[in-house]
């Protein structure tokens, strides 16, 4: 009867560790979200529900954030598939993406372009 409480215990300390060591796609970084490369990530307001209408020429300047088939959805980070196959991150079911402007992490240049595009604070 003592082993029962000891692998419950188990189990469960094993379960923590292994979601602490999920990545997730985004972190905070001066009072926005940023990509692992640390640059400025964005939503757009024409994209609908978890789709992303952002295609061609548009995900030129606009790259969308990608994840690969070995990434997992996580808490409010999902997956989305694009109209090319290609998986992209969002949050709470909104696309991210880059701007192509920006150029360095800290950049926010993309913010409020044509009033459709924002940067995504935490």
């Amino acid at each position: 009867m003592k082993l029962l409480p000891i692998a419950l215990l188990t189990a469960s300390l094993l379960g923590i560790c292994a979601s602490a060591g999920a990545q997730s796609p985004a972190k905070a970084a001066d009072g926005v979200l940023v990509g692992p490369n640390g640059m400025t990530l964005y939503i757009f307001d024409k994209d609908t529900g978890d789709k992303s209408v952002c295609n061609g020429g548009c995900a030129t300047n606009w790259p969308p954030l990608m994840a690969t088939d070995a990434d997992k959805a996580a808490g409010d980070y999902t997956i989305i598939t694009r109209d090319d196959g290609k998986k992209q991150w969002a949050l709470k079911g909104k696309p991210l993406y880059y701007w192509a402007k920006d150029t360095k992490p800290g950049d926010k240049t993309g913010d409020n372009v044509g009033t459709v595009w924002h940067v995504v604070k935490p």
